[in-house]
This record gives structure tokens, sequence and C-alpha cells, in this order.
């Protein structure tokens, strides 16, 4: 079975994507870098580094430093699946962060987007 196409793509060519979707309602390119940050255990440098770098973004997730233990709260519908039902591990990582852009969209507060 061969891999989705969003595994092989620049996280660079992503990264703008979550940070405009967010930006369109009034967030934060900061809020964006906070939730990838707390999801995947990047600090900021290491963050600009893998976007400058242009890694894949499987890579971006497999290399990532300290994945939270707290994604597993993360749950509902994204592109029309749950999250919670999802069986790769790559692509269940991915979803996460779909979702949290998502919810910060929609205007959620940091505190229950990071789940505190």
């Amino acid at each position: 079975m061969s891999k989705h196409n969003i595994y092989t793509m620049s996280v660079a060519k992503i990264y703008p994507l979550l940070v405009t979707k967010a930006e369109k309602k009034g967030r934060t390119k900061a809020e964006v870098d906070e939730i990838i940050r707390w999801l995947t255990g990047y600090g900021q440098e290491e963050l600009e580094a893998q976007l400058e770098k242009q890694i894949a973004y499987e890579t971006f997730f497999m290399e990532s430093p300290k994945l939270n233990p707290a994604r597993v709260l993360i749950k509902g519908v994204v592109c029309g699946v749950r999250v919670e039902n999802i069986e790769e591990p790559i692509m269940k990582e991915i979803r996460y962060l779909d979702k949290l852009i998502d919810e910060l969209a929609k205007g959620k507060s940091m505190d229950k987007i990071l789940r505190k």
C-alpha cells in the first residue's frame, strides 16, 4: 500500500496553510507555533530549523523530540474521520494537529486547546 501524499509534502509547505487558517479567524502565528510545540515537543528554534530544512511531514512527526502524552485527549472529527479511530500512527499525529488548528480557528481558548 502506498503512502498518502501528505506524508511526503514538506512541512514548510503545510505550515503557512495552518497559519493562514488561524489568521483568517483572528488568531496568530504565535498561537499556531505554540500548538505545534505543545504537540511535538519541538522548541521554537527547532521548529524554525525544521521548516527551513523543508523536511517531509512524516519525518517532522517521526523526529519529534517528545510527542505530548496528553494528545490522546484530542477527540472529534477532521475531514469526516474521527481522530480517535485513526489507526495509522503518522496519520493520527497529522490529524491531531489539524484538529487543534480547527479548534484554534473556531475560537477555543488556548487552555482548552492544549488540554489544560
